[in-house]
């Protein structure tokens, strides 16, 4: 099988290179090469998708492609130059417009109206990825795949290394700031798996659209698998949303936030999308105290990655402001 990876070098496009290398299938990548290396055994073709493609990508014709981007000007070229006999779209679940409503997925909740226009607009995002969907639902032959939080090695965003980071980093029986209540969801998908299961998909040219998730679960649970893949025994300072507002921690992710803390009830389905389907389709995550393992072994290899949230100086002055553990 000849599959085409448009990317291929930087994490969610290289760990597909490298599912399908391990597969045994042809792979083709293709990057402007200056963002990193594809992986071993892959035919790399310098391209710049705003530009037109050269013929080693439109002339010989691809069994499938696996196309990343959020710029519909790029896939809708991508499509135009690009044969192909099935395609997998990964999308986001930032392409819905509720992200309030538990339970969501395909067909129950709604996606933002399509943005066709390129922007570097944030807030563009979802709209932007729900129009390019909408480019490739023209094609003949299609997967499109809506992954929630993407966690493990090479991860840019810093949101789950946060806590790979400050984990291997306390010491036995330390106090470590934890948000909202233990009971809260969280989802996320290994970015090992993820990429396993698109090539899956395009090995088996699977028509439909599915939400790219791990079950639900809560989130005490979650980080004590974290904290035993780190091979850590901290104990947890759990914190209120409005205990954690009224001494300025941000959300989610960035500058002075705790890290996968939704504030609760209007974001209270972003982490509790239906995995049933992914699952059936043959979605298989492994334990969290594996990608929290692994991590740390990427971070310990990789000097300069990026951790985004609390320093250990805001984590200090935040627990010491709201004083010891209390039971829950």
């Amino acid at each position: 099988m000849r599959l085409l990876v448009l990317g291929g070098t930087v994490f969610v496009s290289r760990a597909v290179a490298e599912a399908a290398l391990a597969r045994g299938l042809e792979v083709t990548t293709s990057s402007r090469g200056v963002s990193g290396t594809p992986p071993e055994g892959a035919v790399h073709v310098i391209a710049d998708r705003d530009a037109p493609l050269p013929a080693e990508l439109t002339d010989p014709g691809f069994d499938a492609v696996v196309d990343v981007s959020r710029r519909p000007s790029q896939v809708r070229s991508a499509l135009a130059q690009i044969d192909a006999r099935h395609r997998v779209f990964v999308s986001s679940i930032s392409a819905y417009a509720d992200e309030a409503t538990r339970g969501g997925g395909p067909g129950i909740l709604p996606l933002h109206e399509p943005l066709f226009d390129d922007s570097d607009d944030p807030e563009a995002y979802g709209p932007m990825k729900a129009a390019c969907e909408r480019l490739v639902a023209e094609a003949a032959s299609h997967t499109i795949v809506r992954p929630g939080l993407i966690v493990g090695p090479g991860d840019r965003s810093g949101r789950f290394t946060y806590w790979v980071d400050r984990l291997r980093r306390a010491g036995d029986g330390e106090i470590v700031l934890a948000p909202g209540d233990p009971a809260d969801p969280v989802q996320v998908i290994d970015v090992r798996d993820l990429a396993e299961w698109i090539v899956l998909l395009a090995e088996r040219r699977t028509v439909g659209v599915f939400d790219a998730v791990d079950q639900p679960r809560p989130i005490g649970g979650f980080l004590d698998d974290i904290a035993a893949g780190v091979a850590a025994r901290p104990r947890w300072r759990w914190a209120t949303d409005e205990q954690l507002e009224g001494i300025g921690v941000e959300p989610w992710m960035g500058p002075r936030s705790l890290p996968l803390w939704l504030p609760r009830p209007e974001y209270d389905g972003m982490m509790t999308h239906l995995a049933g389907p992914a699952l059936q389709a043959g979605l298989a995550p492994r334990p969290i105290a594996d990608t929290a393992r692994d991590t740390r072994a990427w971070l310990d290899a990789t000097p300069g990655a990026v951790v985004t949230g609390l320093t250990a100086a805001e984590e200090l002055e935040a627990l010491s402001t709201l004083g010891p553990p209390q039971s829950r």
